[in-house]
């Protein structure tokens, strides 16, 4: 026993003063699994113009499957409206689920092996399920970032469809059920396959990795993370990549996409000078234009197109009551009509998917080309002497106003 640890119990024999016995940490179990090896890597640029490609090399444990998730830091809403009927009850939900906070821009790259995987969800077109994919190719492991965000759940009713209202806002959903929604969001959000997965990742046996991180062109603008992982424990330190755009190249912060604004200009500039002379406005023709040319979420397009027609009504209105072809009554009738639509319609938008607003507005124009193609032709027209005879007064009307404008010039 030494001198300072006799001298020490001598005092606390006469003081009365306890003996602190220094102790020594105990041994870690020999049967103890080693902690995970967390990855590392580096990224070959940190800035992007209007997208482009990052390449990511790295190291990770040996034999274990990389899986790398990248987001950017714009939030865009996103939304899933539960209309399955329940397997266990029978019956529909109709619950509406939103999240204001989901990225503009996810994507999950898995290893290059599990290509054949993501091949097969691809066949199942539009039911393929997202939570499925993520558990086949392993990718759960690395999907964090939009089950953070808080989801909102309403239950819907026809009642609170008819005056304009999402539903009942339901209680707030706890982690489990939180992470689960937001992958259906996710799906409904960006749909397909090839948007939310990309197999990419190439891993040799020393656990040296991989991989081209594509950053579309149109994509968001702004700070895009990108974090490696092999386990829900061993998650790597996240690399930033900046995308920059400039003008004439505009972000939409609600669509979570960049378009160079030059090319809707001209195209609705076209289709509105059609669609007045229809008398609709031309929305009914920029809505599937801009559906098919740009990656907009249907509800935003609907949402963007509805004021912009204001413009080309606001202008046609002025210039029909010149040459007196409005009725007033009738105009002010239909558009008490279509007031109330504008309350029913914006929610309906966040209940439909794209594929069956596609579907039903499809089907509509076609119905509505058939009838007027119909109207059009000689036995239609020979049967309605009446309206042959208005459209020639009409043609009388415009020519009389021009010609009093002219001589008033």
């Amino acid at each position: 026993m030494s001198y300072k640890l006799l001298a020490a119990l001598a005092a606390s024999l006469l003081l009365g003063y306890p003996v602190a016995h220094a102790t020594t940490p105990e041994a870690a179990p020999a049967d103890a699994p080693p902690p995970p090896v967390v990855p590392v890597f580096t990224v070959d640029k940190t800035s992007l113009a209007n997208g482009g490609v990052v390449t990511v090399t790295g190291q990770a444990a040996p034999g274990k499957p990389v899986y790398i998730e990248v987001f950017n830091e714009k939030p865009v809403t996103g939304s899933f409206f539960d209309s399955r009927p329940n397997k266990e009850t029978g019956k529909t939900p109709y619950k509406l689920y939103m999240a204001s906070e989901i990225p503009a821009f996810y994507r999950i790259h898995v290893p290059r092996e599990t290509q054949p995987i993501l091949d097969d969800f691809k066949k199942e077109g539009r039911p393929w399920s997202y939570s499925s994919a993520l558990s086949n190719t392993g990718g759960e492991v690395v999907y964090r970032e939009p089950g953070k965000h808080p989801i909102t759940a309403y239950q819907a009713s026809l009642q609170a469809g008819i005056v304009g209202s999402r539903g009942e806002v339901l209680p707030t959903l706890d982690d489990k059920e939180r992470v689960r929604r937001s992958m259906q969001i996710m799906k409904a959000r960006f749909r397909t396959v090839d948007k939310l997965f990309a197999a990419n990742v190439d891993v040799k046996e020393d656990g040296s990795f991989s991989a081209q991180i594509k950053i579309p062109e149109g994509s968001a603008p702004g700070k895009y993370f990108i974090t490696a992982a092999t386990s829900k424990k061993a998650v790597s330190e996240s690399a930033v990549v900046e995308n920059q755009i400039s003008f004439p190249i505009r972000y939409m912060k609600n669509a979570g996409t960049s378009l160079n604004i030059f090319v809707p200009f001209l195209i609705v500039l076209a289709l509105a000078t059609f669609g007045v002379l229809m008398g609709a406005g031309g929305g009914f023709i920029i809505n599937p234009i801009m559906l098919m040319m740009f990656p907009i979420p249907h509800n935003v397009v609907a949402g963007t197109v509805t004021p912009t027609v204001l413009f080309s009504q606001a202008s046609g209105v002025v210039n029909y009551s010149k040459i007196k072809f409005i009725s007033w009554k009738v105009g002010i009738t239909l558009g008490i009509a279509m007031l109330a639509g504008g309350f029913i319609g914006p929610v309906l938008t966040t209940m439909i998917t794209a594929d069956q607003y596609k579907f039903v507005f499809g089907w509509i124009l076609f119905i509505l080309a058939a009838l007027m193609f119909w109207q059009t032709t000689p036995g239609y027209m020979a049967k309605n002497k009446k309206e042959q005879a208005i459209l020639k007064e009409f043609q009388k009307r415009a020519e009389e106003a021009a010609a009093a404008k002219a001589a008033k010039a």
